[in-house]
């Protein structure tokens, strides 16, 4: 089954979702983000995580968009934590009307994610809940360990990973497990699609990390380069600093942290070390034991073969890859 079958089930549940009314100021920056498009990457996954148990997937639409409007709620609150200009090209919440209404708005998409959930099987419906809320706080957690990251001088890549694992990945293996069990799952094939899109997760953003530094700036979607600029401690950084000599830590030294008088020297000097040590082959082998890790979870789920091949097809377009 081709993945526009399912991703044509979610435009039309995103467009039958309702938010409020009044007062306008406090929806419509709801709207708006949510009209925003973007891949609906969480939804998608816990339409095919429930397809591999049953062809019943118009009750679990609903709960599926619970994983967006949540995911859109951390996207409003990290722009404003990050001062971003930009989503996805247009203005941001707090830029377009101000940073209260970015604070509330995003509140009320909380609320309105949970209420998605309300509908589910009574049996399930508190596990459900408890596994959200769980998830959601690991969300946070992620979030404020990349912001304490921006002034500790020490950050070790365990921490880093860890990091991102609860600040991208968990978001993406509850989307999963979510439609498993929805979908009739046992909890054992339910962890296992958990853990399938944890790995995926990891994977998807370092590969991220990656495109940032060596991306086509044409395709990659935003400027090549501006985690450097921007000193952020990503996987190849905190490699290349963990494995330089004297004289690349000297480079390293010189332009990490410091003022940045021209940008694209900067870019070029670190991106200098990195291939001299070379980081795109090493970040790449982990991008890859991640992705198969994450492919045997998927062999170990009970289900056949043909319905898996729909989030077999989505992890590789994740990851941009051809086999």
């Amino acid at each position: 089954m081709d993945l526009s079958y399912f991703t044509n089930k979610l435009s039309a549940g995103l467009a039958e979702l309702r938010y409020g009314d009044q007062p306008i100021s406090l929806y419509e920056p709801i709207r708006y983000i949510m009209g925003l498009g973007g891949k609906r990457i969480r939804p998608l996954l816990t339409l095919l995580g429930a397809h591999l148990f049953t062809d019943d997937l118009d009750a679990i639409v609903k709960p599926a968009l619970a994983t967006e409007v949540f995911h859109n709620f951390t996207l409003l609150h990290d722009d404003l934590m990050d001062q971003a200009p930009l989503r996805r090209g247009q203005a941001t919440v707090h830029e377009k009307w101000n940073p209260n209404v970015a604070i509330l708005s995003g509140d009320v998409m909380l609320v309105r994610a949970y209420e998605l959930l309300f509908d589910i099987r009574p049996e399930l419906l508190a596990h459900v809940l408890r596994r959200f809320s769980q998830t959601a706080a690991e969300v946070c957690e992620g979030q404020q360990w990349d912001m304490n990251f921006e002034t500790e001088t020490e950050v070790s890549i365990a921490q880093y990973l860890d990091m991102i694992r609860l600040k991208t990945a968990v978001l993406l293996g509850f989307a999963l497990e979510l439609g498993a069990l929805l979908g009739g799952a046992s909890r054992e094939d339910a962890d296992h699609l958990r853990q399938f899109g944890v790995g995926i997760g990891l994977a998807f953003q370092l590969r991220d990390d990656l495109l940032d530094v060596y991306g086509d700036a044409a395709t990659f979607g935003k400027r090549v380069g501006g985690d450097i600029v921007s000193d952020k401690k990503t996987y190849l950084l905190l490699t290349a600093q963990a494995q330089a000599n004297a004289a690349q830590r000297a480079v390293l030294a010189q332009h990490i942290g410091q003022p940045v008088p021209d940008a694209e020297a900067k870019v070029q000097a670190v991106r200098a070390v990195y291939d001299e040590l070379e980081i795109r082959p090493q970040t790449e082998q982990l991008i890859n034991k991640y992705f198969l890790d994450a492919l045997q979870h998927l062999e170990r789920v009970v289900a056949p073969e043909t319905r898996k091949k729909p989030l077999h097809q989505l992890a590789l377009q994740l990851l941009e890859r051809e086999s």
